[in-house]
């Protein structure tokens, strides 16, 4: 079973840069369509971004110019950088991986069935 670890996080002032590590074990990564979410305080969880293992990628509005993902298939991790961070990026950030065809579009990708999700990592912006 594939299975996920996050890792990464930390507390931040705002304009500051973060680097989210989603370490998979039992297969390969390249097979895999990444998405991450996150969730703050009393709100819903929302999803932030997306990557396929062709490279396809899609980010939600809030996020779009500041973070990207990208992957080391050699040691079968993820990434998402983070950059100029806000205090509305505040929450607990989780990887998630769907090995389904209709996944690697990265349409919508907040609504997919996935297969494995990490444990979540703890990201604080703040002045």
């Amino acid at each position: 079973q594939l299975q996920l670890v996050n890792s990464g996080g930390g507390s931040v002032h705002p304009g500051e840069s973060l680097v989210l590590s989603c370490a998979a074990s039992g297969y390969s990564l390249a097979d895999y369509t990444i998405i991450w979410f996150r969730q703050a305080p009393g709100k819903e969880r929302e999803g932030v971004s997306c990557r396929s293992g062709g490279g396809i990628t899609d980010y939600v509005d809030s996020v779009k110019d500041r973070f990207t993902m990208f992957r080391d298939n050699a040691k079968n991790i993820a990434y998402l950088r983070m950059s100029n961070l806000q205090p509305d990026d505040t929450g607990i950030y989780y990887c998630a991986a769907d090995g389904a065809e209709y996944a690697r579009a990265c349409i919508n990708f907040a609504h997919y069935e996935y297969d494995a999700w990490g444990q979540g990592t703890q990201v604080t912006v703040s002045p």
